[in-house]
């Protein structure tokens, strides 16, 4: 017979670590439920803290027992989570929640062919990332569930994820999640689909099998709540199983609205360490690039490790926007203007677009087939690719044209 714990934690309460707390509960057959607070606005918001909590462990149906808080200036959404997850390791069966108020409801439209040149990844479990990620103006927030996040601590970062959802503005930002594989991926979305993310992106995508299944489990899981748009996939291709399955997988669902590469699972995956230079997986990347267009859908680069070396990570952009990618991951927020940057057109081509545009304009009125500019004749292909420079450069606004 498994042991019946008594007591359990979560949450961190460590004097360095800002925007959280760390919650025990102690489980006890009588007394009601007291609360033991120690924080630095214990003067100021001791008396609502308190209250938070009671509410949270009568939603829980926690009659009996002492909660400890250490508090570091933890928001509301951040406590409820913590102690839903300190319960929830004491009563692992329970299906309650201590759901908080649905604050911030964002961009409910999931759009497929919305910008996604920067996709910022942020750690579930971690809340201090949270409330300004959309400062930074990234084009998608993704709260990561996946490597960011321990194993021990799978459990309480859906929590705090499914939390932040319902209570923290986005702004502007795609509200996106990167599950686990398997079954550990299941439950989190069961925890985060119905609180309507934009986006869901699958990791270590192998087969169109693979997304079937997060697609069914959404589907099912949609059903249930009231209304709301469509949750849309992100595949992400992280070994060479999946870089030669990656046009099946692109081409498996009509909610697949990009296709990304993840570079270093793939480089490990194929016995190699992942460069600078990126020549060890150029192939791969050119399959997913390949695979995403045929399919109509928008290709992600990997994302730059090295935070520090800004010069390196707009080489390394401005050569996968070359090659054919929509966009890049982020790690850190002083990449975003970097990689912003490189993917506008420069104003040397949006200048040259114009050109031929209205050269193929002038041969159209004049019911001419031939497209000439100067004395050079331009092809078909490269009017559409110019029409195309004009619509990125108008989607990204003219401001932002790069000079490089």
């Amino acid at each position: 017979m498994a042991r019946t714990l008594k007591k359990a934690s979560a949450g961190n309460g460590d004097p360095s670590v800002r925007s959280d707390c760390s919650v025990e509960i102690e489980l006890r057959e009588r007394g009601g439920v007291s609360v033991v607070l120690q924080s630095k606005v214990e003067a100021l918001y001791g008396s609502s803290i308190r209250n938070q909590v009671l509410q949270a462990a009568a939603g829980l149906g926690l009659d009996h027992g002492i909660i400890r808080i250490v508090d570091q200036g933890a928001l509301p959404y951040v406590i409820s989570a913590r102690v839903e997850a300190a319960f929830k390791r004491l009563r692992p069966e329970s299906t309650h929640q201590a759901l908080p108020d649905l604050l911030y409801p964002g961009e409910r439209v999931a759009k497929k062919d919305r910008v996604r040149r920067t996709r910022l990844y942020l750690p579930g479990n971690d809340p201090k990332f949270f409330p300004n990620a959309s400062l930074h103006g990234p084009d998608c927030v993704i709260l990561d569930l996946e490597d960011s996040v321990a194993p021990a601590e799978k459990d309480a970062a859906r929590i705090l994820v499914r939390n932040a959802l319902r209570c923290v503005d986005f702004g502007s930002s795609e509200r996106a999640v990167r599950i686990n594989p398997g079954r550990a991926g299941l439950l989190d979305l069961r925890a985060v689909i119905p609180q309507a993310p934009q986006v869901v992106l699958i990791p270590k995508c192998e087969s169109p099998d693979s997304v079937e299944v997060i697609e069914s489990e959404i589907r099912s899981i949609e059903k249930t709540r009231k209304g709301g748009p469509e949750t849309l996939l992100i595949p992400i291709i992280e070994s060479a199983l999946g870089v030669i399955h990656a046009y099946a997988i692109a081409a498996s669902s009509p909610r697949i609205c990009a296709l990304a590469i993840g570079l270093e699972d793939y480089t490990a995956d194929i016995g190699v360490e992942r460069t600078l230079e990126g020549r060890e997986s150029l192939c791969a990347r050119m399959a997913v690039i390949t695979a995403a267009k045929a399919a109509g859908l928008q290709a992600l680069d990997s994302v730059f490790s090295d935070v520090d070396d800004g010069d390196a990570l707009d080489r390394s952009t401005r050569e996968a926007r070359a090659i054919g990618f929509d966009g890049k991951g982020c790690i850190h927020p002083r990449q975003i203007d970097i990689i912003h940057s490189a993917f506008a057109p420069t104003a040397r081509e949006i200048e040259r677009a114009r050109e031929i545009v209205n050269a193929a304009e002038e041969a159209r009125k004049k019911g001419s087939g031939v497209v000439s500019l100067g004395s050079k004749m331009i092809d078909a292909p490269v009017v559409i690719r110019a029409e195309r420079i004009l619509r990125l450069a108008e989607r990204y606004g003219a401001g932002e044209a790069s000079h490089g």
